[in-house]
């Protein structure tokens, strides 16, 4: 019983798909284009700080070595997040 009222009424609900306010139609482009653009310069930035740990930490200084290089799988993984975000986004909308 309580089933089939909670599926009546998500069936009635409307759910309209996303639409920009007007003259406003081409700032959300920009604004998702420059967070990922500043996202991609992080993490360039990132993945050169992690080269660059390694090679001071080579010698004497194997904690730093191994800091940069346990930062590597996080710099990857947060430029594939924000490289798949719209696909992410997308599939679940």
């Amino acid at each position: 019983m309580l089933h089939s009222l909670v599926t009546e009424i998500l069936a009635q609900a409307p759910n309209p798909a996303p639409v920009a306010p007007p003259g406003a139609e081409g700032l959300g482009t920009d604004i998702i284009s420059w967070f990922k653009w500043v996202a991609l310069i992080a993490g360039v930035a990132g993945l050169i700080a992690c080269g660059i740990m390694m090679m001071i930490g080579r010698r004497n200084r194997s904690s730093m070595a191994a800091d940069g290089a346990s930062g590597i799988p996080w710099a990857v993984g947060g430029l594939m997040v924000v490289s798949l975000a719209s696909v992410v986004v997308s599939a679940i909308v």
